[in-house]
This record gives structure tokens, C-alpha cells and sequence, in this order.
């Protein structure tokens, strides 16, 4: 699908195929009926109307309205010089950032199969511009490998003045398709060695740095290695992208922030095989944390952000074979500190200890944030809408929680419970890895307490997406399946502190 602004004049407007006009319903008061205001300037309206000699209003009306978001009704219309087939009014519902997300999906689902132009009058407020824009992308996107589907490309054309917010949505919401397309690749193409080869072809397309390690350069990273050796697939990559703005080589007033996503491209669990069995269908998304962090420096670098941006990708299959690691090892991680092992299954903990490691030792980050689909416990305990945000700054953790609640990538800030970190005693070890013991469960607390080991004295969050990064039907801006979270909250974020 395309996306794009077009100027908001008769000429322009009258030459797609569909015109969508949004609107919103003022209550009623007494005695009278509720009010119909369309979302677009009075003027233009009116030229749509006398082209098409309809009065949008006393149509809209047969349909018993009620204004609420994704309400969709449509109205044949034609006319001399014009192309137009019919236009389609759209609810907003309370004109909230979350009624046009819901909108504008709303519309990108309508589209689907088709190659029509849909000229759209919608609001013209920043936000709200990219928040439809956005999800209406979005509501478009599908993923398959059907050899029996035909692809279709319809065209959905913002009416605004202002091209930037229309731009700044296609970006963002492009790099979000990009994501989903990782995580549904399914697990017989996607292993580390292709994980690293769509890293390098980002990094082609957007001039960013670019290193990889494997075999023998992964000596010092115990936790990679413990978990990917166990997979005949080429072995665990370490990746490492950087996005430098122009002129921020050299300044130390431009701040560094450091990304690293779990990058876990099939889990069956290990020796601590995953029960009941049918849930391993999923476990291709287990690395939508590093696929959210690919996605994210892409976009910056396309946005131009002036902060620094290094991603770190922790890519290993933990496959069940020969070679797995086993309950009651000893791993030595990055930076030297060791951890014994109690269930396979917690791995990913375990990747992204030697890359918090690494960011704390080698980049010297203003900022370091973790992104991993990373227990289960979050999912029963957030559910699917909200990701579990872990952190000890205060102003940070309003910050992100403002920006979810805008952009629809809504955490939850949960407790770094200090008590509960003796559940990591291990007898043999610095830590045990997964604090095993009945009394104290909070089992996605004690993980990221487990984190908290690596990431010394610098400014952390930890983003349990466990729940969010997979939707288990088709509705709304999500498919089945991988979501794309947490591009939009990473991206805003970014974008707002350089």
C-alpha cells in the first residue's frame, strides 16, 4: 500500500477513485438531534457536495449513525470529470489519538484488495495525522506465502497541507511492516546467518555501521553461545549496527543510546522442552525484540535523529540436540561474571546479559533499553495490550508511558522488587538464572532483576513485550501473528531527546 499527502483542493480531491470524509457526532441536547462536523475545512465539503450533488449530511443520516471510531458508510456518487466512484464517511469517534488509530485502521483493512485511490479528509493536527496515517498503513498490511494470492497496491492520499506528518507516519509505519515481515518469516528461512543478512541490507539502504560476530569472535559471549551452539542452523550472531547523525562523531553533546533485542529465531525450549507442545508454533516471533530494534535504527537514520543509536542484536535458534546446554551448568558471560543454569527455556535472559554486558563495558551509553519477548509470566499478568516496563528512573519510565499512550505501544511500569533479588542466590555461581523457587513466582519481576546484573550504573530499561509482540487474531492495525510493538514507542522516543 501507499500512503501520501495530497493538496487539499476540489481539483486534486475529485480525481481518486473514493473520497473519505471523517466526522465526529456532537451529542444531542434536548429536543434536538445529535450534530454531524466533518473533519475537514467547510469550504471543501461544500465543493463536494455541489459536484456531486449530495447533501452528506441528509445521506449519512439514512444509516442511523453514531459517530463511533471505524464506523464506515458509504455513498455511490458520480459526476462529469471525475473518477470518483463513491465517498465513504468515517467515524472518529471522540477525536482521541487512540479513535483515529482505530479509524484509520479501520480504513487500511477496507482497502484491502484493491487498487483505488482513496483521497481522505481527515484531521490536520500533527499527531492526529500520524496516528491515522499510521494505523491505517497498518490495517493494510497482510503477510503470506499463498502462491494463489494476487498482490494489489491501493493508494491511501492524506488531504493536508502539511506533507511532514504524512511522511513521518509512512516512515514509521513502513519500518513496523519490516518488523512483522521478520517475525512471520518462518523458521526453516530465518536462523542467525539471515538475521544478519537483512541487518547488513538495512545498514546498506540507510548508511549505518555494521559488524558481525560469529564462531571464534564469540568466545567472551557465554550466554549466546550456551544458548545457539545447540542448533545444527548456522551458529549464534552477535550484530551490532550504529546510527551516527551528521556532524555527531565528534560531539560529546550528542547523546548515546544503546538498543539490544532478543533475537531468538526458533525456541523449542531446549532440554527444558516447551509443554504443552502446540504452543512452539509461535516461537518463529520469539525474536520480535530484535527484529523491533532492526526496525528502529532504520527509522531514525530515515528521520535524521540527532542522537546516537547502537543496536545490538542477540540472534541464536535454542534448538534441542547433542550440543544443547543443560540444567546445572555454569556459563561464564560477557564481562566474566557466571550464572548457573536451571531451565533451558529461560534463554533469553541469557543472550541479552552478554549484551547488556557488552553496552556497559565497551559503548559508554547515556541510555540503555532491552527489548525481548521474555516470559510468559508478563502475558498472564498484562495480558496483550500493554508491555511490562522495567526501570528505576522515575522521569524516564513517565516519559515512555506518555509517549506509549500517544503512539498506541503502551507499557506498564512495574516494581524492580529489591527484595526478591535473593531468589538469584545460586551455590555454585554469581546467579542462578531464573530464581526457581515457588515462594517468590513474579517470575517476570525476577527476570528483569536477573538483568539487572549486567547493566552496572547506566540508565535501563528493560521492555518484557511477551504479550504484545504477537496478536492472536486478525483485527484492528494487527495481523495474526508478529505486531511490530515497540517501534513506535522507540522511534517517538528517539526522535524526542535529540
Amino acid at each position: 500500500m501507499e500512503i501520501s499527502a495530497l493538496n487539499p483542493d476540489i481539483d486534486s480531491v475529485s480525481t481518486s477513485d473514493v473520497i473519505v470524509i471523517s466526522y465526529i457526532m456532537l451529542p444531542a441536547e434536548a429536543d434536538s438531534t445529535p450534530e454531524i462536523i466533518f473533519n475537514a475545512h467547510p469550504a471543501i465539503v461544500k465543493k463536494i457536495e455541489k459536484l456531486f450533488a449530495v447533501d452528506l449530511r441528509d445521506e449519512l443520516s439514512f444509516f442511523s449513525p453514531t459517530g463511533k471510531a471505524a464506523e464506515i458508510n458509504e455513498i455511490p456518487v458520480s459526476a462529469p470529470d471525475s473518477t470518483v466512484e463513491k465517498i465513504v464517511l468515517l467515524g472518529v469517534g471522540d477525536q482521541s489519538l487512540a479513535s483515529f488509530r482505530t479509524s484509520g485502521a479501520a480504513l487500511g483493512r477496507k482497502v484491502r484488495g484493491t487498487d483505488k485511490k482513496y483521497a481522505t479528509l481527515a484531521p490536520n493536527k500533527r499527531d492526529e495525522v500520524i496516528a491515522f496515517a499510521t494505523s491505517a498503513f497498518l490495517g493494510h498490511y497482510t503477510w503470506t506465502m499463498k502462491t494463489t494470492v494476487t498482490a494489489t497496491n491501493p493508494e491511501i492520499e492524506i488531504v493536508t497541507p502539511d506533507t511532514e506528518p504524512v511522511d513521518h507516519a509512512r516512515v514509521i509505519a513502513t519500518a513496523i511492516c519490516d518488523a512483522r515481515d521478520l517475525i512471520h518469516t518462518p523458521s526453516n528461512i530465518k536462523n542467525p546467518l539471515w538475521m544478519a543478512d537483512q541487518a547488513r541490507e538495512v545498514a546498506r539502504k540507510n548508511g549505518l555501521e555494521i559488524s558481525v560476530l560469529s564462531g571464534a569472535g564469540l568466545k567472551e559471549f557465554g550466554g549466546l553461545r550456551a544458548v545457539g551452539n545447540s542448533s545444527p542452523n548456522p551458529g549464534p550472531r552477535f550484530i551490532h549496527l550504529t546510527y551516527t547523525p551528521k556532524g555527531g562523531k565528534n560531539s560529546s553533546r550528542i547523546p548515546h543510546v544503546v538498543l539490544i533485542g532478543k533475537g531468538i529465531t526458533f525456541d523449542t525450549g531446549g532440554i527444558s522442552l516447551k509443554r504443552p507442545y502446540d504452543t512452539m508454533t509461535a516461537m518463529k516471533s520469539d525474536m520480535a525484540g530484535a527484529a523491533a530494534i532492526l526496525a528502529t535504527i532504520g527509522a531514525v537514520a530515515k528521520l535524521g535523529a540527532r542522537v546516537k543509536v547502537s543496536a545490538l542484536m542477540m540472534c541464536a535458534e535454542n534448538a534441542l540436540s547433542g550440543t544443547s546446554q543443560r540444567p546445572s551448568d555454569v556459563i561464564k558471560h560477557y564481562g566474566g561474571k557466571t550464572v548457573e543454569v536451571i531451565n533451558t527455556d529461560a534463554e533469553g535472559r541469557l543472550v541479552l546479559a552478554d549484551g547488556l554486558a557488552f553496552a556497559d563495558i565497551n559503548l559508554d551509553p547515556d541510555y540503555v533499553v532491552d527489548i525481548a519477548t521474555l516470559t510468559g509470566a508478563i502475558s498472564l499478568g498484562l495480558g496483550r495490550q500493554y508491555a511490562a516496563m522495567y526501570t528505576r528512573n522515575k522521569a524516564l519510565a513517565h516519559t515512555l508511558t506518555e509517549i506509549g499512550e500517544r503512539t498506541g505501544d503502551r507499557v506498564w511500569q512495574m516494581p524492580l522488587i529489591d527484595d526478591y533479588t535473593d531468589s538469584l542466590v545460586s551455590d555454585i555461581a554469581d546467579f542462578n538464572h531464573t530464581a526457581d523457587k515457588a515462594h517468590y513466582g513474579a517470575g517476570s519481576v525476577t527476570a528483569a532483576l536477573f538483568l539487572e546484573q549486567f547493566v552496572g550504573q547506566r540508565q535501563w530499561v528493560h521492555l518484557d513485550i511477551a504479550g504484545t509482540a504477537r496478536s492472536e487474531s486478525d483485527s484492528g492495525e494487527n495481523p495474526k501473528g508478529g505486531t511490530g510493538f515497540g517501534v513506535r514507542l522507540l522511534v517517538e522516543w528517539l526522535t524526542s531527546i535529540s
